[in-house]
């Protein structure tokens, strides 16, 4: 449904908020090894990501990524996309690029419901969620 490098992203995302709840600043080795992503292609999303708003990044022997409080209120569906586009969103279940409400796929109506309903969810929920609410807890983060 997402690429990979979305989903890394998201990953990613929630675990820097979750940190940055306790004033944290990440570095990319503990985001990489958190989230089980190879370092150079999580830095590439993340620096991506902190050029288009969602994350700030200090530099330096101390530096890393974190979310302030001002980037705390985007939510996934936001994250989601800048990655993506918002195809997963809006388009088609079989990947037509004819479909609409005035010429539908044979899935459209049962795919606009579900995709509705993605866009709802993913939209409700912000990084101020994970600051606030998983400071404490160990995140289920990695692919096993």
């Amino acid at each position: 449904m997402f690429s990979k490098t979305c989903t890394y992203a998201l990953r990613a995302m929630i675990y820097i908020a979750g940190k940055s709840g306790e004033g944290t600043v990440v570095n990319i080795k503990e985001i990489a090894a958190q989230i089980n992503s190879p370092e150079l292609f999580i830095a590439k999303i993340l620096q991506r990501l902190s050029r288009k708003g969602f994350l700030q990044s200090s530099k330096g022997r101390y530096g890393g990524f974190y979310i302030s409080d001002r980037e705390a209120g985007h939510s996934l569906a936001d994250i989601v996309e800048a990655i993506d586009g918002d195809r997963v969103f809006r388009g088609c279940g079989l990947g037509l690029a004819f479909c609409s409400e005035t010429n539908p796929c044979p899935i459209h109506h049962d795919f606009k419901k579900a995709r509705d309903q993605l866009y709802q969810m993913y939209g409700r929920i912000t990084l101020q969620q994970f600051r606030d609410g998983y400071a404490d807890q160990e995140l289920l983060l990695k692919r096993t």
